[in-house]
């Protein structure tokens, strides 16, 4: 009978041992360095695809230099993601590290420029910023329209002009805006915002000196003449 019992208790213990070790490998960290840039990948979702976790490692190597070279060439080397089950939004960036929701990845799988958006606000790296949070979001938008890898495949793209929109909607809206800004009005002036954020040195009227109008000027230039 001991002999059983100490049969049985040697299994449960093998046992709880092999199910600890799936769960340090599911929750161990992946590092991968490339051209100086080192990413940290971690994840606690046992059924993330690996065909995705290798993608939005791919992704990250493809648009983190550009988006440095672009923007900020002294933005942090050594990224941190983490693919978390338990996060309800889509995606966040804190510091450098980015957090993805499991469940929208798997629903969403093709929206792998979710990872030019969020990094680019390590790009960014505004901390306490002096600019509105809706320029922040239209910025890193305006990068992932730059630099997106596949935005078609996630039919991601910058929204048309619509009555009772504005410059302050963040995100697409204003990204588009950004865009038209860019090709219409002035080149390089969305580089030059994104420095003055940085440098916390951004006001309003940092937009009358790069293009001698206003923002609610270009709005309206903007809503008469759209095309980008």
């Amino acid at each position: 009978m001991n002999k059983i019992l100490k049969l049985h208790a040697g299994l449960v213990l093998i046992l709880a041992s092999s199910m600890q070790a799936g769960a340090q490998n599911i929750n161990s960290a992946q590092v991968t360095k490339k051209n100086g840039y080192t990413l940290t990948f971690d994840n606690n979702d046992p059924a993330l695809d690996p065909g995705l976790k290798k993608k939005l490692t791919e992704t990250f190597f493809e648009v983190y230099p550009k988006l440095a070279k672009e923007y900020n060439k002294n933005t942090s080397k050594n990224i941190r993601f983490m693919v978390d089950t338990t996060y309800k939004g889509v995606a966040a960036t804190d510091n450098d590290q980015v957090t993805f929701s499991a469940s929208y990845m798997a629903k969403h799988p093709a929206d792998i420029d979710v990872v030019t958006h969020e990094v680019m606000h390590i790009v960014q790296s505004y901390g306490n910023s002096v600019g509105p949070g809706w320029l922040t979001e239209g910025i890193a938008d305006y990068a992932r329209y730059q630099f997106g890898v596949d935005n078609a495949a996630a039919h991601w793209q910058l929204p048309e002009v619509k009555a009772g929109q504005n410059y302050e909607n963040s995100y697409r809206i204003t990204a588009r805006f950004l865009a038209w800004i860019e090709k219409k009005v002035k080149p390089g002036t969305i580089k030059a915002i994104d420095a003055s954020l940085r440098a916390h040195s951004y006001s309003p009227e940092i937009w009358l000196k790069l293009t001698h109008k206003d923002l609610d000027t270009l709005w309206s230039d903007y809503v008469k003449n759209p095309l980008i």
